[in-house]
């Protein structure tokens, strides 16, 4: 699959479960802003972690542009360890599944 068919995929799928997680969480505002702020985040952490090319194993890198992509959220939201962890798993997942099926 080509790469960067293979990163769309995961971005949409990324945003969509961190909206389905916003939706079904505990957080006091659910505007419109902040679930497109949700998807957006994860899907630039989807596109980018599967299209990177560093020297490190293809997870690595995507973990490192996950944690990359999430820390202003995470400064500005104030909840370091969900909004951290789910961009380092999101980010690693999409490296990993370009390593494994992308051409």
């Amino acid at each position: 699959m080509n790469r960067i068919a293979l990163g769309v995929l995961c971005g949409i799928a990324f945003g969509l479960i961190d909206v389905l997680m916003t939706v079904f969480g505990n957080h006091p505002d659910r505007t419109t802003g902040m679930l497109l702020q949700a998807f957006s985040s994860r899907f630039a952490i989807g596109f980018l972690a599967a299209n990177v090319s560093l020297r490190v194993h293809p997870a690595v890198a995507g973990a490192l542009v996950g944690l990359l992509v999430s820390l202003p959220d995470a400064f500005g939201l104030k909840s370091y360890f969900g909004i951290l962890g789910t961009g380092l798993l999101f980010g690693a997942l999409a490296g990993w599944a370009a390593k494994t099926w992308a051409t």
